[in-house]
Protein backbone atom coordinates (compact mmCIF):
# COMPACT_ATOMS: atom_id res chain seq x y z
CA UNK A 1 0.00 0.00 0.00
CA UNK A 2 0.85 3.69 -0.02
CA UNK A 3 1.37 5.54 2.97
CA UNK A 4 3.42 8.29 1.48
CA UNK A 5 3.65 9.84 -2.52
CA UNK A 6 6.56 9.32 -3.70
CA UNK A 7 7.80 6.77 -1.47
CA UNK A 8 8.46 3.05 -1.14
CA UNK A 9 5.23 0.92 -1.06
CA UNK A 10 5.13 -0.86 2.12
CA UNK A 11 3.41 -4.27 3.19
CA UNK A 12 0.69 -4.22 5.62
CA UNK A 13 -1.54 -7.24 7.46
CA UNK A 14 -4.97 -5.38 6.53
CA UNK A 15 -8.28 -6.55 7.56
CA UNK A 16 -10.21 -8.73 4.91
CA UNK A 17 -13.08 -6.03 3.84
CA UNK A 18 -16.63 -7.65 4.04
CA UNK A 19 -18.78 -6.70 1.24
CA UNK A 20 -21.87 -4.90 2.27
CA UNK A 21 -25.36 -3.87 -0.16
CA UNK A 22 -24.45 -4.42 -3.90
CA UNK A 23 -20.83 -5.50 -3.45
CA UNK A 24 -18.41 -8.22 -3.97
CA UNK A 25 -15.70 -9.95 -2.22
CA UNK A 26 -12.80 -10.99 -4.91
CA UNK A 27 -9.83 -13.13 -4.39
CA UNK A 28 -7.24 -12.23 -6.19
CA UNK A 29 -5.21 -14.42 -8.05
CA UNK A 30 -3.17 -11.99 -9.97
CA UNK A 31 -3.16 -8.49 -11.01
CA UNK A 32 -1.06 -6.58 -13.71
CA UNK A 33 1.45 -3.69 -12.76
CA UNK A 34 0.35 -0.48 -15.19
CA UNK A 35 2.42 2.48 -15.00
CA UNK A 36 -0.93 4.18 -13.88
CA UNK A 37 0.00 2.76 -10.64
CA UNK A 38 3.22 4.56 -10.59
CA UNK A 39 1.77 7.89 -11.23
CA UNK A 40 -0.59 6.58 -8.59
CA UNK A 41 1.90 6.22 -5.59
CA UNK A 42 3.79 9.55 -6.94
CA UNK A 43 1.11 11.71 -6.42
CA UNK A 44 1.64 12.71 -10.03
CA UNK A 45 -1.91 13.40 -11.12
CA UNK A 46 -3.84 16.82 -10.62
CA UNK A 47 -6.60 14.98 -8.53
CA UNK A 48 -4.58 12.89 -6.36
CA UNK A 49 -5.49 9.58 -4.15
CA UNK A 50 -6.42 9.90 -0.57
CA UNK A 51 -3.44 8.79 1.47
CA UNK A 52 -3.43 5.47 2.35
CA UNK A 53 -4.33 3.22 -0.38
CA UNK A 54 -3.62 -0.08 -2.04
CA UNK A 55 -3.32 0.34 -6.13
CA UNK A 56 -3.59 -1.77 -8.74
CA UNK A 57 -6.42 -2.11 -11.15
CA UNK A 58 -5.84 -5.02 -13.17
CA UNK A 59 -6.94 -7.58 -10.72
CA UNK A 60 -8.29 -11.40 -11.21
CA UNK A 61 -9.78 -13.62 -9.03
CA UNK A 62 -12.70 -16.01 -7.85
CA UNK A 63 -15.46 -13.95 -6.38
CA UNK A 64 -15.60 -15.10 -2.56
CA UNK A 65 -18.62 -13.51 -1.44
CA UNK A 66 -21.54 -11.76 -2.36
CA UNK A 67 -23.67 -8.64 -0.58
CA UNK A 68 -27.04 -8.54 -0.03
CA UNK A 69 -28.75 -7.59 -3.39
CA UNK A 70 -26.15 -9.28 -5.93
CA UNK A 71 -27.07 -10.99 -8.56
CA UNK A 72 -25.38 -10.76 -11.70
CA UNK A 73 -22.46 -12.65 -10.69
CA UNK A 74 -21.84 -16.09 -8.08
CA UNK A 75 -19.26 -17.33 -5.61
CA UNK A 76 -17.01 -18.79 -7.33
CA UNK A 77 -16.96 -17.23 -10.54
CA UNK A 78 -13.86 -15.73 -12.01
CA UNK A 79 -13.58 -12.02 -12.49
CA UNK A 80 -11.42 -9.00 -13.34
CA UNK A 81 -11.72 -6.28 -11.42
CA UNK A 82 -10.61 -2.66 -14.16
CA UNK A 83 -9.47 0.44 -13.68
CA UNK A 84 -13.10 1.75 -13.78
CA UNK A 85 -14.39 0.80 -10.46
CA UNK A 86 -17.93 2.17 -10.63
CA UNK A 87 -19.96 5.28 -12.34
CA UNK A 88 -23.79 6.68 -12.08
CA UNK A 89 -25.21 4.84 -14.51
CA UNK A 90 -27.24 7.18 -15.81
CA UNK A 91 -25.88 10.70 -16.80
CA UNK A 92 -25.49 11.49 -20.95
CA UNK A 93 -22.44 9.54 -20.46
CA UNK A 94 -23.18 6.66 -19.03
CA UNK A 95 -26.68 6.26 -21.30
CA UNK A 96 -23.66 6.33 -24.44
CA UNK A 97 -21.51 4.01 -23.39
CA UNK A 98 -18.85 6.03 -22.17
CA UNK A 99 -19.16 5.79 -18.57
CA UNK A 100 -15.53 6.27 -18.76
CA UNK A 101 -16.15 9.92 -18.45
CA UNK A 102 -18.65 10.08 -15.76
CA UNK A 103 -18.64 12.97 -13.41
CA UNK A 104 -18.68 10.34 -10.48
CA UNK A 105 -16.69 7.38 -11.85
CA UNK A 106 -14.55 5.84 -9.29
CA UNK A 107 -11.30 4.12 -10.05
CA UNK A 108 -10.15 0.86 -8.83
CA UNK A 109 -6.35 1.35 -6.91
CA UNK A 110 -7.13 5.11 -6.98
CA UNK A 111 -10.42 6.43 -5.31
CA UNK A 112 -10.99 2.54 -3.50
CA UNK A 113 -8.61 0.06 -2.35
CA UNK A 114 -7.05 -1.70 -5.45
CA UNK A 115 -6.04 -5.71 -6.27
CA UNK A 116 -1.78 -5.43 -4.65
CA UNK A 117 -4.17 -7.40 -1.81
CA UNK A 118 -4.88 -10.65 -1.47
CA UNK A 119 -8.74 -9.63 -1.37
CA UNK A 120 -10.54 -6.49 -2.88
CA UNK A 121 -13.91 -5.42 -2.79
CA UNK A 122 -15.72 -4.58 -6.50
CA UNK A 123 -18.92 -3.56 -7.80
CA UNK A 124 -20.63 -6.29 -10.17
CA UNK A 125 -21.95 -3.69 -12.47
CA UNK A 126 -18.46 -3.21 -13.44
CA UNK A 127 -16.35 -6.39 -13.20
CA UNK A 128 -15.19 -8.52 -16.54
CA UNK A 129 -16.10 -11.62 -16.76
CA UNK A 130 -13.30 -13.73 -17.87
CA UNK A 131 -13.93 -16.61 -20.25
CA UNK A 132 -13.22 -20.00 -19.64
CA UNK A 133 -9.61 -21.15 -21.28
CA UNK A 134 -7.82 -17.79 -20.13
CA UNK A 135 -5.69 -18.01 -17.02
CA UNK A 136 -5.82 -15.34 -14.35
CA UNK A 137 -2.30 -13.98 -15.40
CA UNK A 138 -3.04 -13.90 -19.33
CA UNK A 139 -6.39 -11.95 -18.64
CA UNK A 140 -4.57 -9.38 -15.99
CA UNK A 141 -2.92 -7.42 -18.75
CA UNK A 142 -6.32 -7.37 -21.16
CA UNK A 143 -8.56 -5.38 -18.63
CA UNK A 144 -6.47 -2.35 -19.01
CA UNK A 145 -3.34 -2.59 -21.33
CA UNK A 146 -5.87 -4.58 -23.82
CA UNK A 147 -8.74 -2.70 -23.33
CA UNK A 148 -6.89 0.52 -23.69
CA UNK A 149 -5.13 0.00 -26.48
CA UNK A 150 -8.24 -1.85 -28.60
CA UNK A 151 -10.41 1.17 -28.00
CA UNK A 152 -8.29 3.69 -29.05
CA UNK A 153 -7.60 1.78 -32.77
CA UNK A 154 -11.47 2.00 -32.26
CA UNK A 155 -11.17 5.85 -31.79
CA UNK A 156 -8.95 6.14 -34.74
CA UNK A 157 -11.68 4.76 -37.19
CA UNK A 158 -9.16 3.21 -39.33
CA UNK A 159 -10.84 0.59 -41.90
CA UNK A 160 -9.37 -2.93 -42.65
CA UNK A 161 -6.74 -2.43 -45.29
CA UNK A 162 -5.70 1.29 -43.68
CA UNK A 163 -2.67 2.46 -42.13
CA UNK A 164 -2.51 2.72 -38.59
CA UNK A 165 0.68 4.33 -36.49
CA UNK A 166 1.16 2.77 -33.28
CA UNK A 167 3.97 4.70 -31.28
CA UNK A 168 5.73 3.03 -28.22
CA UNK A 169 5.98 -0.66 -28.55
CA UNK A 170 5.07 -1.42 -24.52
CA UNK A 171 2.86 -2.77 -22.57
CA UNK A 172 -0.26 -1.02 -24.37
CA UNK A 173 1.61 -0.91 -27.97
CA UNK A 174 2.80 -4.59 -28.31
CA UNK A 175 -1.10 -5.58 -27.48
CA UNK A 176 -2.22 -2.64 -30.00
CA UNK A 177 -0.26 -4.15 -32.41
CA UNK A 178 -1.96 -7.79 -32.25
CA UNK A 179 -5.87 -6.06 -32.08
CA UNK A 180 -5.02 -3.94 -35.29
CA UNK A 181 -3.60 -7.19 -37.31
CA UNK A 182 -6.59 -9.11 -36.60
CA UNK A 183 -9.20 -5.74 -37.07
CA UNK A 184 -7.66 -6.18 -40.91
CA UNK A 185 -5.49 -3.02 -40.41
CA UNK A 186 -1.84 -2.46 -41.33
CA UNK A 187 0.59 -1.61 -39.13
CA UNK A 188 3.51 0.64 -38.77
CA UNK A 189 5.35 0.60 -35.30
CA UNK A 190 7.42 3.29 -33.74
CA UNK A 191 10.14 3.05 -31.07
CA UNK A 192 13.36 4.20 -29.90
CA UNK A 193 14.81 0.79 -29.05
CA UNK A 194 15.57 -1.60 -31.82
CA UNK A 195 14.97 -4.42 -29.61
CA UNK A 196 11.24 -3.58 -29.62
CA UNK A 197 11.10 -2.82 -33.53
CA UNK A 198 12.13 -6.46 -33.70
CA UNK A 199 9.68 -7.74 -31.44
CA UNK A 200 6.90 -5.36 -33.40
CA UNK A 201 7.93 -7.30 -36.72
CA UNK A 202 7.46 -10.66 -35.05
CA UNK A 203 4.19 -9.29 -34.17
CA UNK A 204 3.16 -8.64 -37.16
CA UNK A 205 3.72 -5.12 -37.70
CA UNK A 206 4.18 -4.17 -41.67
CA UNK A 207 6.71 -1.24 -41.32
CA UNK A 208 8.59 0.10 -38.27
CA UNK A 209 10.97 3.26 -37.92
CA UNK A 210 13.06 3.74 -34.75
CA UNK A 211 12.16 7.48 -33.78
CA UNK A 212 16.23 8.50 -32.95
CA UNK A 213 16.95 8.03 -36.85
CA UNK A 214 16.46 10.79 -39.44
CA UNK A 215 13.39 12.37 -39.81
CA UNK A 216 10.75 9.17 -38.20
CA UNK A 217 7.66 11.64 -39.50
CA UNK A 218 9.42 11.37 -43.15
CA UNK A 219 10.07 7.94 -42.51
CA UNK A 220 6.36 7.08 -41.45
CA UNK A 221 4.93 9.39 -44.53
CA UNK A 222 6.88 7.06 -46.80
CA UNK A 223 6.01 4.03 -45.34
CA UNK A 224 2.13 4.61 -45.27
CA UNK A 225 2.22 6.68 -48.35
CA UNK A 226 1.38 9.76 -47.57
CA UNK A 227 0.50 9.23 -43.90
CA UNK A 228 -1.20 6.88 -41.30
CA UNK A 229 -4.79 7.04 -41.50
CA UNK A 230 -5.28 6.45 -37.88
CA UNK A 231 -1.83 7.00 -35.30
CA UNK A 232 -2.08 5.78 -31.84
CA UNK A 233 0.22 7.19 -29.47
CA UNK A 234 0.65 5.08 -26.31
CA UNK A 235 4.43 6.52 -25.62
CA UNK A 236 4.08 9.13 -22.57
CA UNK A 237 6.74 11.10 -24.31
CA UNK A 238 5.97 15.01 -25.62
CA UNK A 239 8.40 14.08 -28.56
CA UNK A 240 6.23 11.25 -29.20
CA UNK A 241 2.89 13.61 -29.44
CA UNK A 242 4.45 16.42 -31.59
CA UNK A 243 5.78 13.42 -34.12
CA UNK A 244 2.28 11.22 -34.57
CA UNK A 245 0.42 14.53 -35.87
CA UNK A 246 2.60 14.95 -38.29
CA UNK A 247 2.41 11.22 -38.97
CA UNK A 248 -1.08 11.72 -39.19
CA UNK A 249 -3.05 11.33 -42.45
CA UNK A 250 -4.76 14.71 -43.62
CA UNK A 251 -8.38 13.81 -42.48
CA UNK A 252 -6.75 11.41 -40.51
CA UNK A 253 -7.46 10.71 -36.81
CA UNK A 254 -4.74 11.26 -34.13
CA UNK A 255 -5.43 8.93 -30.48
CA UNK A 256 -3.54 10.16 -27.60
CA UNK A 257 -3.30 7.52 -24.87
CA UNK A 258 -0.29 8.22 -22.57
CA UNK A 259 -0.33 10.63 -20.29
CA UNK A 260 3.26 12.02 -20.14
CA UNK A 261 4.10 14.87 -18.18
CA UNK A 262 3.87 18.90 -19.75
CA UNK A 263 1.35 20.48 -22.35
CA UNK A 264 0.66 18.96 -25.43
CA UNK A 265 2.61 21.18 -28.60
CA UNK A 266 0.12 20.90 -31.05
CA UNK A 267 1.01 22.30 -34.46
CA UNK A 268 -2.10 24.26 -34.81
CA UNK A 269 -1.49 25.62 -39.02
CA UNK A 270 -0.69 21.43 -40.04
CA UNK A 271 -3.73 20.49 -37.86
CA UNK A 272 -6.41 23.08 -39.77
CA UNK A 273 -5.01 22.69 -42.82
CA UNK A 274 -4.67 18.96 -43.25
CA UNK A 275 -8.16 18.54 -41.59
CA UNK A 276 -6.88 16.52 -38.53
CA UNK A 277 -8.71 15.23 -35.79
CA UNK A 278 -6.59 15.04 -32.79
CA UNK A 279 -8.52 12.35 -29.98
CA UNK A 280 -8.13 11.45 -26.20
CA UNK A 281 -9.01 7.66 -25.35
CA UNK A 282 -9.54 6.67 -21.78
CA UNK A 283 -9.27 2.98 -21.05
CA UNK A 284 -12.96 1.80 -22.69
CA UNK A 285 -16.12 0.84 -21.44
CA UNK A 286 -18.10 -2.86 -20.47
CA UNK A 287 -18.49 -4.00 -24.51
CA UNK A 288 -15.14 -2.70 -25.55
CA UNK A 289 -13.65 -4.59 -22.17
CA UNK A 290 -15.71 -7.77 -23.31
CA UNK A 291 -14.35 -7.75 -27.39
CA UNK A 292 -10.78 -7.64 -25.85
CA UNK A 293 -11.47 -10.37 -23.70
CA UNK A 294 -12.75 -12.17 -26.41
CA UNK A 295 -9.49 -11.25 -28.81
CA UNK A 296 -7.22 -13.10 -26.11
CA UNK A 297 -9.55 -16.36 -25.29
CA UNK A 298 -9.31 -17.06 -29.15
CA UNK A 299 -5.47 -16.92 -29.23
CA UNK A 300 -5.33 -14.02 -30.80
CA UNK A 301 -4.09 -11.48 -28.85
CA UNK A 302 -1.51 -12.75 -25.59
CA UNK A 303 0.55 -10.34 -23.55
CA UNK A 304 4.55 -10.59 -23.06
CA UNK A 305 3.94 -11.14 -19.10
CA UNK A 306 6.84 -11.41 -16.50
CA UNK A 307 5.60 -13.05 -13.64
CA UNK A 308 6.21 -11.80 -9.89
CA UNK A 309 5.82 -11.92 -6.00
CA UNK A 310 3.57 -9.34 -4.48
CA UNK A 311 7.01 -8.48 -2.32
CA UNK A 312 8.76 -7.40 -5.99
CA UNK A 313 6.26 -4.47 -6.30
CA UNK A 314 8.96 -1.88 -5.38
CA UNK A 315 11.52 -3.09 -7.76
CA UNK A 316 9.04 -3.77 -10.39
CA UNK A 317 8.00 0.29 -9.98
CA UNK A 318 11.79 1.30 -9.96
CA UNK A 319 12.39 -0.66 -13.27
CA UNK A 320 8.74 0.89 -15.20
CA UNK A 321 10.41 4.03 -14.42
CA UNK A 322 13.44 3.61 -16.31
CA UNK A 323 11.59 1.73 -19.15
CA UNK A 324 13.36 -1.73 -18.24
CA UNK A 325 10.21 -3.41 -18.18
CA UNK A 326 9.86 -5.08 -21.89
CA UNK A 327 6.33 -5.65 -22.08
CA UNK A 328 4.09 -6.37 -19.11
CA UNK A 329 4.48 -7.45 -15.16
CA UNK A 330 1.94 -9.29 -13.41
CA UNK A 331 1.68 -10.36 -9.57
CA UNK A 332 0.68 -13.37 -8.95
CA UNK A 333 -0.34 -14.57 -5.34
CA UNK A 334 -0.53 -18.36 -5.72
Amino acid sequence: MVESFGKALVLREWDIPMPGPGQILVKTEACGVCHTDVHAAGGDWPVKPTLPFIPGHEGIGRVSAVGPGVTLVREGDRVGVPWLHSACGHCEYCLTAWETICASEIFTGYTVNGAFAEYLLADPNYVAHIPAGLSAAAAAPIICAGVTSYKGLKQTEARPGEWVVISGIGGLGHLAIQYAKHMGLNVCAVDIEDGKLALAKTLGADATVNATVGDPVAAVRKATAGGAHGVLITAPSIPAFKQGVGMTRKHGICVLVGIPPGDFPVPLFEVVANCISIRGSFVGNREDLAESLSFAVEGKVKANIELQPLSAINAVFKRLEHGDVPARVVLQFQ
